[in-house]
């Protein structure tokens, strides 16, 4: 793949080697096929897509143009939280795009039959929301997701676009908030995360810590968070450890570092975009298998900041930078 793809500086770019193809499917990212590649296969094509995705179906051209954002979020049962964290983006995204109908979607099956079932709300998944988008004559997508970085639930998003587009005249689809990190002369989005991060950040003395918790997922994407703490470190936040709830690194492996540190006091916070089971319960819980009581059992000094980082509002415009980068290749 390193001979068949190669960089250029552009971040909208149209693969003009496809233009004969069914269906001409571009990446807004850092990179295109060669030009040497005269004939893609499929499979090729789909995997040269990094970035912001972008597909136009050549046989809806002579639709009329009908746009809509699409808004992907895991969900959550947590009724306060969800006001002021995905409510609170989802508001956000609206405000820049007045004009233009948005709709939210939640990726957990399970979230949403609970919501419905306990509160008589009714979020679509994102199949659902196409399908009523499409009946109702909108002709161009934009899909946005609000996932913290591009692991499974993201492939979720993927496998939707992938699914759906042809159903469409065009459909894009964003990144997650942490996407790029600064290779290839692209952005660095994790350093962008962080230092709208910080700005919750408790004073840190030498012997306090402050404990960013993550989910963790099985796909290889875990590896982003060995990146985040490295951009931890390289931005000089003192005494700063990510750990996750279901992935690498733990409590477990980070506990060992602060006592070899000298650190008596810890902060713990979510980065999550809501504070819903993980935080109320497995991080800040009165149970004896919370992080809470885990760190206070051995030894530490425990606090605990139970805001989902939706409600930071630094990093709400980062999700609706993101949001506008799916809109702006989708409208261009």
């Amino acid at each position: 793949m390193k001979h068949a793809i190669r960089k250029t500086l552009t971040t909208t770019l149209t693969m003009a080697v496809m233009a004969g193809c069914m269906g001409v499917s571009t990446s807004h990212a850092a990179y295109m096929l060669n030009a040497e590649v005269t004939d893609p296969t499929p499979a090729l094509q789909q995997a040269s897509q990094i970035g912001v995705r972008t597909y136009e179906n050549p046989q809806l051209q002579y639709k009329e143009n009908k746009d809509a954002i699409l808004v992907m979020s895991f969900g959550t049962t947590f009724k306060d939280t969800r006001a002021k964290t995905i409510d609170a983006t989802v508001d956000a995204i609206k405000a820049a795009h007045p004009n233009t109908k948005v709709v939210t979607a939640f990726t957990s099956h399970i979230i949403r039959d609970r919501i419905k079932a306990n509160e008589g709300i009714t979020y679509p998944t994102p199949e659902e929301a196409l399908d009523q988008l499409k009946d109702e004559g909108y002709s161009r997508v934009a899909l946005t997701s609000l996932d913290v970085i591009p692991g499974m639930e993201y492939n979720y998003d993927v496998a939707v676009f992938n699914l759906y587009k042809q159903n469409f005249k065009k459909m894009t689809l964003g990144t997650s908030l942490m996407y790029w990190m600064g290779q290839e002369n692209q952005s660095d989005d994790i350093i962008e995360a962080l230092n709208a991060l910080k700005t919750q950040f408790p004073a840190v003395g030498k012997q306090d810590a402050v404990l960013v918790m993550a989910h963790g997922t099985p796909d290889p994407s875990n590896a982003y968070y060995s990146v985040i703490q490295d951009r931890i470190t390289s931005m000089g936040l003192p005494n700063t450890y990510i750990y996750t709830v279901e992935g690498w690194p733990s409590l477990e492996t980070v506990i060992p570092q602060l006592k070899a540190k000298g650190i008596k006091h810890v902060t713990l916070m979510p980065l999550m975009m809501v504070a819903g089971d993980h935080a109320n319960n497995d991080m800040a819980g009165d149970e004896p298998d919370s992080h809470k009581s885990i760190l206070e059992k051995e030894g530490f000094a425990v606090d605990t900041y139970i805001h989902g980082i939706g409600e930071n509002t630094a990093i709400r415009q980062l999700f609706v930078e993101r949001a506008n980068e799916a809109w702006n290749a989708l409208v261009k």
